[in-house]
């Protein structure tokens, strides 16, 4: 499910519902049929959704990126979760790296990010972070990385043994 997740992403920019439907249908039955504790898989789920439900407010994570993390969260006990978790910001930061590298505009993409953390500051309020860029499809994309990926190669880490 993860990997059509993936592919979906990379090829329309979305993640289609019935997809993340079926794959939390499949956590959920997966956790029944092992006796693995459905209660970790809830929590697990609730995790996903308060650690990046703000990221989503602000711009920063698409709707389908939230929905994956809670549906990666179906299949996995609360400590697996928060480790494949980090491992994907952690990857997602490696790509985001390359990326900027690739795209040599990391200090125009600093100045944004100041610019942004500046303005935050002074309103005390939170806007819609790379909103300016949205209009521009071409800036968009290459500011853009599928997260989807970064997850995806964690939960195989993760599923391997790796982390």
């Amino acid at each position: 499910m993860l990997f059509l997740a993936a592919l979906a992403d990379i090829r329309t920019d979305r993640i289609p519902n019935k997809l993340i439907v079926f794959g939390s249908m499949a956590g959920i039955f997966s956790s029944l049929w092992t006796y693995q504790n459905v209660w970790q898989s809830a929590v697990s789920v609730t995790l996903a959704f308060l650690f990046m439900y703000p990221l989503f407010k602000i711009g920063a994570f698409g709707a389908g990126d939230v929905k994956v993390f809670m549906m990666v969260g179906c299949f996995l006990n609360v400590w697996e979760f928060v480790t494949v978790l980090a491992a994907s910001f952690a990857v997602g930061a490696c790509f985001s790296f390359l990326k900027i590298l690739a795209e040599h505009n990391g200090k125009e993409r600093m100045f944004y990010f100041l610019s942004y953390m500046r303005e935050v500051t002074r309103t005390g309020e939170w806007k819609l972070y790379g909103e300016s860029t949205v209009e521009d499809i071409r800036q968009y994309r290459r500011n853009k990385i599928h997260f989807t990926i970064p997850v995806l190669l964690s939960v195989a880490l993760q599923i391997g043994g790796v982390i």
